[in-house]
């Protein structure tokens, strides 16, 4: 554990400005980001629904007398909105615009206000060092920049309030005994100017209505120059207290943001704080104590006070100073390493960490002293086992191996050596008849020195009968084009014949030869479609007929489709980084994560399945089987046969767009349990793509690895740095 990274003392001067070390997004990307930013401005600008301007007008009174605006104050969506420079002017403020910057600046004595339109942050003075959110963002409206009206109160320290009944605006510049209206939210913790070192604990209280309906709470780190950031804590739980964990990519002046919003996603209200971020990485290394005696597998984790983006964990020799690479992965969660025979005797182990800007960071090393024993095991066979079909042997062995023979042995203690592998290679082994009985099968080996070594044996009954084992083909298999097929037998053959089996029992051949190893090869013809059994007949030189198990085909001879493409590659990256920042906004979940699982699953959108008989497209762009909204489509899947993969026919959901496809892949990973502890983590990519992996979303274990070089190679951080 590490203690509290927060200094709360005043930051001195900032040892660079705002947006310094930021990433800039590449050619690639930034048609993206700017269709993305249209659209969030287009519908910041949007004016007042007709029903809310068609209600009697607002009046605005400031210091007892009624304020004459050429544009009237309306409410929105439950805000009042007022027309920015007639009553910052009526207030005695000098009121700036700046159109090139869509920017407003006003200075009322010692007071000074700084926004953009679209905008939610807006800053209070000069300098921006102190800043506020507003309800909802500046906007234009008959030609004039309407603010909320909470915002008046905040930026120039008057007093407001609102009369509903009469529809009145009541604004006093001497504020004496009237409420300041407040925003409803403020944080607690951390405090105004802290540096933020390491692991933030992050805190709001909550008052009136963002008290009675606050459903969610977010905190984003915004900076200073553009009013962007990411999310970097969020929760269910408003006033629950979460954890920052501070990326050194971020240092610099930061304002801290809270965002509180309803069950609907709706902005209720915020509170903004000015830190400092000064990461200071550190690591340690959990598992191994100081002085442990290793004898086997020992798991290894690191605690890491800062977003790392993979984690390295070291043998370092003390006599020479060497580090091998034990493990890497995860940085979020425990890795297992096996110590080899090699590994013997006084170690150090570290764990060396890696942040976003590429800077690697080290634990400081635990001395421990490795003593594991010789290992060797037979593995595919457990002991006890019956076996009536070919099985797949392997060797295990913590130390390295030159040859490896792969022996069984009779009752009598006679050896037979089934096969003789390079290094620790597998063997599918094909018992015959002659091996039946009890018997004992172990692993020999030859070490790099010429050593030999032996297993334990494992006890085994062989019990097979003469039979061909189908190894190309599986059951329920829709066999369409050219098929291979192919087959293994338990007794020697002199021929092999592949026939279809009707439902009366009909049998004709297809395929076969001499040679009973052999891959035939065999392409229906258009009066072989329908549904079939397949089986393998051969002939030993004895006339014996071995026959193998009828499994039940269908043979397809029309027009198979494969998958399409959902859109011309070009346009990927803009559509996945659209729906990606609207789900972001709407949900929490890092959208640069989100467009970075769309791009590996569909292959930048060129490979969405679509029913492989009629051609019905799915707009499934992640894969996920079963019934949709559209229905289904047929396409392959993979399954086991004989200890061999092969394809066969699944329903993958079908949409009526891309939109629900994303819509539904997002339910999925906001809904189902399994993916709960990454929804504590989902507005965080690097810690997302990991909890993904953890919580069986991919089996492959370079699947966040490949996640985060997408995201790091097309600059997609960038599209997570939005507006409260």
């Amino acid at each position: 554990m590490f203690p509290s990274f927060v200094d709360r003392r005043r930051p001195g001067p900032a040892r660079r400005g705002p947006g310094a070390g930021l990433w800039r997004p590449a050619a690639l990307l930034r048609r993206s980001l700017a269709a993305v930013a249209a659209a969030a401005l287009a519908a910041a600008l949007v004016p007042a629904p007709a029903a809310a301007q068609a209600a009697a007008p607002v009046r605005v009174v400031v210091d007892g007398r009624t304020l004459a605006t050429d544009a009237a104050p309306f409410i929105d969506q439950g805000r009042t909105l007022v027309p920015l420079r007639a009553i910052f002017e009526a207030l005695g403020a000098q009121v700036d615009w700046h159109p090139a910057e869509r920017r407003v600046t006003a200075q009322r004595g010692s007071r000074s206000v700084r926004l953009h339109i679209g905008r939610r942050l807006a800053c209070l003075d000069a300098a921006c060092g102190s800043a506020a959110l507003l309800d909802v963002p500046a906007r234009i409206h008959q030609d004039r920049t309407f603010v909320p009206l909470r915002f008046v109160a905040t930026a120039l320290g008057a007093g407001v309030r609102w009369d509903a009944a009469a529809r009145t605006v009541y604004i006093e510049t001497n504020p004496a005994g009237v409420p300041d209206p407040g925003s409803g939210v403020a944080i607690t913790e951390p405090g105004t100017g802290a540096r933020i070192t390491g692991p933030t604990r992050v805190q709001v209280r909550l008052d009136g209505d963002a008290a009675a309906s606050a459903a969610e709470v977010r905190y984003f780190l915004l900076d200073p120059a553009t009013g962007r950031g990411p999310i970097v804590a969020r929760g269910s739980s408003p006033t629950a207290a979460y954890t920052w964990l501070p990326d050194p990519l971020h240092d610099g002046p930061r304002f801290l943001a809270a965002a509180v919003y309803d069950r609907s996603g709706r902005f209720l209200a915020g509170d903004v704080v000015p830190v400092t971020v000064a990461a200071v990485p550190q690591v340690a290394l959990r598992g191994p104590a100081q002085g442990q005696v290793i004898t086997g597998a020992l798991e290894l984790a690191a605690d890491v006070n800062f977003v790392a983006v993979r984690v390295r964990y070291e043998r370092v020799d003390p006599a020479t100073g060497q580090a091998v690479t034990v493990a890497e992965g995860d940085p979020y969660g425990p890795l297992t390493w096996t110590p080899g025979l090699a590994d013997n005797g006084p170690a150090l182990l570290r764990a060396a960490a890696v942040d976003r800007l590429g800077r690697e960071h080290t634990s400081p090393v635990v001395a421990v002293e490795i003593q594991v024993p010789r290992r060797l095991a037979l593995q595919g066979v457990s002991s006890g086992a019956r076996i009536t079909r070919p099985v797949n042997l392997s060797a295990s062995a913590n130390f390295a191996v030159k040859q490896t023979r792969y022996i069984l042995r009779d009752p009598g203690g006679a050896e037979t050596v089934l096969a003789s592998r390079d290094g620790t290679s597998s063997l599918r082994w094909i018992p015959s008849p002659d091996h039946n009985g009890s018997r004992q099968l172990l692993v020999e080996v030859t070490d790099q020195n010429g050593a030999v070594h032996r297993s334990a044996p494992v006890d085994v009954t062989v019990a097979v009968e003469p039979a061909i084992f189908l190894e190309t083909v599986g059951p329920n298999q829709v066999l369409a084009g050219e098929v291979s097929l192919r087959a293994t037998s338990t007794v020697p053959l002199t021929s092999i014949a592949y026939e279809l089996v009707d439902g009366a029992g009909r049998a004709r051949r297809i395929a076969g030869g001499s040679s009973a190893g052999a891959t035939y090869t065999w392409r229906p013809a258009a009066g072989d479609a329908g549904n079939w059994r397949l089986r393998a007949v051969g002939q030993t030189a004895a006339g014996a007929r071995v026959t193998s198990e009828a499994i039940p085909v269908r043979v397809y001879t029309g027009t198979l489709y494969g998958p399409i493409a959902a859109m011309p590659r070009s346009q990927f990256l803009d559509f996945a980084s659209r729906l990606a920042v609207e789900s972001y906004r709407k949900t929490g979940m890092s959208a640069a994560l989100q467009v970075a699982q769309a791009i590996l699953e569909t292959g930048w959108g060129q490979s969405t399945p679509r029913d492989k008989y009629t051609g019905k497209v799915s707009n499934n762009l992640f894969g996920i089987k079963g019934t949709g909204p559209a229905g289904s489509v047929v396409s392959n899947t993979w399954e086991e046969y004989n200890g061999v993969a092969y394809r066969v026919d699944a329903n993958f959901r079908a949409y009526p767009n891309l939109q629900a496809s994303w819509d539904d892949h997002k339910r999925l990973l906001l809904e189902a349990q399994r993916y709960a502890p990454f929804r504590d983590v989902m507005h965080d990519p690097i810690r997302g793509a990991y909890a993904l992996r953890r919580a069986g979303y991919a089996t492959d274990s370079q699947y966040p690895a490949k996640l985060i070089n997408l995201m790091v190679q097309h600059q997609l951080f960038r599209l997570d740095e939005v507006e409260p």
